[in-house]
């Protein structure tokens, strides 16, 4: 099936807003350029105002890192759907950081997957294992409960908006990136089947796997020729312009 490549940078916990538009301003007309790639950037929510600004025009999307499952109320220092919304045509939802110190879990991905599709958003679910799991030879079994309970109950008429982000937790941020081979395993062989599981092969076939965890200029090729990596969730390099350019570039089929 042909998947239209999807490349998102995600700035965690950097940039001022000052900071996020000289960003911006660096690499928006270059990535304009770039054809058949669907191009995102995920700044802090503190940016997202000034650089929906920056982005109106180019064609590139706006997403959140985070949102909470409620659509108002007494949670104080939570972003609601709609907020999001505002500003956003994407978030990202259980990032393995998100998992790991602020006790995200499967059940408030879920809650969270469910609340972003209602909201028209495109959720852009994360799942990956740490580097116990991995060395155990656990990756199949705790991707695949990562998939069947974090998109459990959603309708398959919808499935086809979600997009995958598959990001091994031993690779974010150490520069020790999976193999190509590697990830496409994991990608063709758990994913995509629990996918098919859920919502059935045709959507399967049509919801996107991006690959994340230290990707780079020097190895995003090696990703994006496997035919099951539909793209990347990019950290560290998405902060440097000419780097995210070329791993975007680099998607183009």
């Amino acid at each position: 099936m042909n998947r239209i490549p999807f490349v998102a940078g995600n700035w965690k916990m950097n940039k001022t807003v000052a900071e996020a538009r000289e960003l911006v301003a660096r690499m928006s007309a270059p990535l304009s350029t770039i054809p058949n790639v669907e191009k995102v950037i995920c700044p802090p929510f503190t940016s997202l105002m000034a650089v929906s600004e920056a982005l109106n025009g180019t064609g590139i999307g706006l997403g959140a890192q985070d949102l909470h499952w409620e659509e108002k109320g007494a949670f104080t220092g939570q972003v609601a759907p709609n907020m999001v919304k505002e500003f956003c045509s994407y978030v990202i939802i259980g990032h393995s950081e998100r998992r790991t110190y602020f006790g995200e879990t499967d059940e408030t991905v879920n809650r969270k997957v469910h609340a972003a599709l209602k909201a028209g958003l495109t959720p852009i679910v994360c799942v990956g294992e740490t580097l116990g799991q991995y060395e155990s030879g656990l990756t199949s079994e705790v991707v695949r409960r990562q998939i069947n309970a974090g998109l459990a109950g959603i309708d398959p008429a919808i499935a086809s908006r979600i997009v995958i982000a598959y990001e091994p937790v031993w690779a974010i941020g150490t520069g020790k990136a999976s193999s190509g081979e590697n990830a496409q395993g994991v990608h063709s062989r758990v994913i995509r089947p629990a996918l098919s599981g859920l919502f059935g092969e045709s959507n399967a076939q049509a919801i996107r796997i991006l690959y994340g965890g230290s990707v780079t200029a020097a190895n995003a090729a090696e990703f994006f020729a496997q035919p099951d990596i539909d793209g990347a969730l990019v950290g560290g390099a998405s902060l440097k312009p000419e780097e995210f350019i070329a791993i975007t570039k680099a998607a183009v089929k």
